[in-house]
């Protein structure tokens, strides 16, 4: 009961928060505009004799009722921004679409338009702003201990030690990972890290001992002993999450839906072709506001680069891009001018495995060039890349053409789409993984991508940079 009175408080808690965002948008929306009404709360919403009140009062419903069905007033720690934010734009554009179809209906022709757009952009951002907070928020207390989940992850084969890495990674899920169970693995043959707590059969007496919240089951034993662990967590009342079978060599995203009363999990490949073209649109228009918005950094960064050492400003590498196609990739030059003809003689203090050549060291790196290389500020001109069509915002990274040509046939999937500035390799360690893993997750995101997780990418890359950990 206490629960549940909770859960409605903090339903409560984000309806306030998105009705004052409207109203906010609203109001702003009108004053930008200059509209020839008073731009207030009463005389936007309440005031019948303001001839669009009517407008104004079903956009705030519009926005309220989508936001429900989108399942935006529930805090899902273990959604990423993106999923959020992309809800966001759903729930908006939805109302949007709705009321411009009731101002029709209503006759309210005289409208100004450009007025009802800010509004849908402001109603966007604020909705944003105030979940993306929240969520800063939710995730420092829980990280803190607070309203944590004790696990045990079922399986501890490489899908469960997969899966208790990436809890480890996002501490506000609040996932304590107590332990596994296993039938074959024991805690010496998983090095330490992690406890084998008992076999499958041992649920019960594990989940009673150890106060077990949550299991997530990373196996497919047969349906006797799952049809037993379904019933023993049902009873205990413990939740139940399944990971779906050979996950990473699935195309496509996965959906849920019911054939008559059979649930049925579905992975779906939109298509090779409109996947690329949707993909483009997204890199071009982005890019352009992303060159906009960062030429005075540009400006900045090239003085920096002419003072501190002789040689050009951008440095261009011949990489391979989709199809194998080489281009010439752009990048502020970070290395002194004669940096390539020194290479050989550095080759054999290659830090990292695999065709790729790094050192932690490096002594061809310029002062200011450390610091760009830190913070991956050298990576800004391949924006000049994307634009041409050679590269795209998040992809996996192009490799120097020596390099790829070192590699294992079956890892040039990767040629498959075009190279990006930034891509799960960034966002999980970037120089401090290994090539092996480089390549896992550059086929995983080739085999998933959507919208979302370009999106979910770009805004995880923002802290990785920031913190500079891990690029050398």
């Amino acid at each position: 009961m206490i629960k549940r009175l909770s859960g409605l408080f903090i339903r409560g808690i984000y309806i306030l928060f998105d009705v004052a965002s409207v109203f906010m948008a609203i109001i702003l929306a009108c004053w930008l505009r200059q509209t020839a009404f008073p731009v207030n709360l009463r005389a936007l919403i309440l005031d019948t004799t303001n001839p669009f009140y009517i407008v104004f009062l079903s956009w705030l419903i519009a926005v309220l009722f989508f936001n429900g069905m989108h399942k935006l007033y529930a805090t899902h720690r273990e959604l990423l921004e993106g999923h959020e934010i992309g809800q966001i734009l759903r729930s908006v554009l939805s109302a949007g679409i709705v009321v411009m179809a009731f101002v029709y209906t209503v006759k309210a022709h005289n409208f100004p338009r450009s007025a009802f757009l800010i509004m849908m952009a402001l109603t966007a951002v604020f909705l944003t702003l105030w979940r993306v907070a929240k969520r800063w928020f939710v995730e420092f207390i829980v990280a803190r201990g607070y309203n944590n989940f004790n696990i045990v992850i079922i399986g501890a084969g490489k899908v469960g030690m997969m899966l208790a890495a990436e809890i480890e990674r996002r501490p506000g899920m609040g996932f304590r990972i107590i332990g596994f169970l296993d039938d074959a693995k024991t805690t010496a043959s998983l090095g330490g890290r992690y406890r084998v707590l008992g076999r499958l059969s041992d649920l019960r007496e594990v989940a009673a001992r150890c106060f077990v919240d949550k299991i997530l089951i990373t196996i497919h034993p047969d349906g006797g002993i799952f049809h037993d662990m379904l019933e023993t967590a049902n009873a205990l009342g413990m939740g139940v999450r399944v990971v779906p079978q050979a996950f990473d060599k699935a195309t496509g995203e996965l959906f849920r839906y019911n054939i008559g009363y059979i649930p049925v999990l579905e992975y779906c490949d939109i298509g090779h072709t409109r996947r690329q073209a949707g993909k483009r649109f997204f890199d071009v228009t982005l890019s352009l506001l992303g060159l906009a918005a960062l030429a005075p950094l540009f400006a900045l960064i090239a003085v920096l680069i002419k003072l501190d050492s002789p040689g050009p400003v951008f440095y261009f590498s011949m990489r391979y891009g989709r199809g194998s196609q080489g281009f010439r990739m752009w990048k502020f030059r970070s290395m002194t001018a004669d940096a390539d003809g020194k290479l050989a003689a550095l080759k054999e203090k290659n830090e990292v495995d695999g065709p790729i050549f790094k050192i932690r060291r490096d002594p061809r790196v310029t002062r200011i060039g450390r610091f760009l290389r830190k913070y991956s500020l050298d990576e800004l001109p391949q924006i000049v890349n994307v634009l041409l069509g050679d590269m795209s915002l998040v992809g996996p990274r192009p490799l120097p053409i020596d390099q790829v040509e070192q590699e294992d046939p079956k890892q040039l999937k990767r040629l498959e789409v075009r190279p990006g500035i930034t891509g799960l390799w960034q966002v999980r360690g970037r120089s401090d993984l290994t090539f092996g893993q480089l390549v896992k997750w550059d086929t995983w995101y080739i085999n998933n991508w959507s919208f979302t997780l370009d999106l979910e990418i770009l805004l995880a890359t923002i802290p990785v940079v920031l913190k500079g950990k891990g690029a050398y």
